[in-house]
């Protein structure tokens, strides 16, 4: 069997207000998945639903064809988590800390655990030091090396690059694909270029319940019927929405700045076409017009928006 995360089901409330409700999944071994929503959509519920932190209220969770709820203790053996924010004990050394956790996880050859965990988080040059001292980019390190200190088949990473500067940024990106080539990995994050750099496989929840679920190419096969086009002027422009409007095909139009607007709209070559015949006719001083890519970014904000538009009706 090959599905080592199954969500069935699942529903789980916090008073009147539902966390998830009724969302069912399944992970493949193996599998990078991108695990995407807005804030509050759900994400960290359905992270601690996996890690046996809460139970469901309806439905079940498989970890490893195991349920989460009937046997917990093994379910997690299979589970190395990282939280967003990253527990450590700061006032001890990297290597005393990955002893005290080896050996509150019961592994047995605590010695080779730590130094295979240690090298392939790429720490072994700072074993000896306080982890206090060492910036967030090595801490980061640590609580990934932690995660997978009993060689766990499944690795939960909740924003693991939150706060990383762009160096450190590149270095867990690596480490994340180095250590998907041996594990399932969900990886939630805010950041979506991340997701998109290392995910097969993306997500997206919102509102509790899941609004997409597919590979990164086939959802932007989906949504290849919607171009978005840049709209960025030398200086502030009157009437540009109000005139943008009139156009065939145009859906919507969003205001980044006083010079800088983004049109969707349905027909690429036409659309384009009429911008640039539109910024004659009306002698608007456009410094550019382009094509946006097709990006994780744009399809997570079309897909939550949809269905918070969906919601209010």
């Amino acid at each position: 069997m090959n599905v080592i995360v199954e969500f069935k089901d699942v529903t789980k409330s916090y008073g009147d207000i539902p966390a998830v409700e009724e969302v069912s999944f399944e992970l493949q071994k193996g599998e990078i998945l991108g695990f995407l929503g807005p804030n509050g959509a759900g994400k960290t519920t359905a992270m601690k639903l996996i890690t046996g932190y809460m139970p469901a209220e309806k439905g079940t969770v498989f970890v490893n064809g195991s349920d989460i709820r009937e046997d917990p203790l093994l379910a997690r053996k299979s589970i190395g988590y990282l939280p967003e924010n990253n527990p450590l004990y700061t006032d001890m050394t990297v290597e005393e800390y990955l002893n005290f956790i080896a050996q509150m996880r019961g592994v047995k050859n605590i010695r080779k655990a730590k130094d295979s965990a240690m090298e392939k988080c790429g720490i072994k040059s700072v074993g000896h030091r306080i982890i206090g001292h060492l910036s967030k980019g090595y801490r980061q390190r640590v609580g990934l090396a932690q995660a997978i200190l009993h060689d766990p088949e499944i690795l939960i990473l909740d924003e693991p690059v939150n706060g990383l500067d762009p160096k450190q940024i590149t270095e867990i990106r690596n480490l994340i694909k180095e250590l998907g080539t041996e594990k399932t990995v969900i990886l939630c994050s805010h950041i979506l270029s991340e997701v998109e750099a290392v995910a097969d496989r993306v997500l997206i929840i919102d509102r509790g319940r899941i609004v997409a679920d597919d590979t990164i190419e086939n959802l932007k096969e989906r949504e290849k019927g919607n171009s978005i086009f840049v709209l960025e002027f030398l200086e502030e422009e009157k009437n540009v929405a109000e005139v943008l409007k009139g156009l065939e095909k145009i859906s919507k139009i969003d205001q980044i700045s006083n010079t800088t607007f983004k049109i969707t709209a349905a027909g690429e070559k036409e659309t384009g076409h009429q911008l640039f015949k539109t910024a004659s006719k009306n002698k608007w001083k456009v410094s550019q017009i382009y094509l946006e890519s097709n990006s994780l970014e744009n399809m997570f904000l079309t897909l939550t928006e949809t269905e918070k538009e969906e919601g209010d009706r």
